[in-house]
């Protein structure tokens, strides 16, 4: 298991990895001993500068139940600077009922950014909830809103 700890212009993540691919990201107020050469590195940078990455790293989702991959596999179909609710995800899983499961597999998310669970809002389009804090899921939205247009989320 490999973890950095990656600088960009959005602030600072810890990212770790496995043979099998990425299997953690969280944003850390740490700072990296040295400037990280892996791919993800490069890509996080780009995503902080405003830009619409396609990953290219393979991600390790090993610890989720099928449910949460289920979830999160939706999750990464939502288009940069766009949010979807979290009874929309609901729905394209085949479980129209379960929007607090939905939370619930968002807040288990554990690649953020890249699995991006901070484009999930409430159906009144409040920002609902996020496990690092909503002041992250507002940044990570205006980011992408002020790069695409829309609507920005105030501090």
């Amino acid at each position: 298991m490999e973890s950095m700890v990656v600088q960009t212009a959005l602030g600072n993540f810890r990212v770790s990895c496995s043979e099998r691919g990425i299997t953690g990201l969280e944003f850390t107020s740490k700072h990296p001993a040295k400037t990280a050469k892996h791919p993800i590195a490069n890509e996080l940078s780009r995503y902080a500068a405003g830009e619409n990455v396609r990953w290219s790293m393979p991600l390790n989702l090993l610890t989720g139940t099928e449910f949460q991959r289920k979830v999160w596999g939706v999750l990464r179909q939502i288009p940069y600077g766009e949010t979807r609710s979290y009874a929309w995800v609901a729905r394209r899983i085949g479980k129209p009922k379960a929007a607090r499961a939905v939370g619930a597999a968002c807040g288990a998310n554990p690649i953020p950014v890249i699995i991006p669970c901070h484009r999930v809002i409430a159906s009144d389009g409040s920002l609902g909830g996020f496990t690092s804090g909503l002041a992250w899921k507002r940044k990570l939205l205006n980011l992408e809103k002020q790069i695409h247009g829309g609507e920005v989320y105030d501090s």
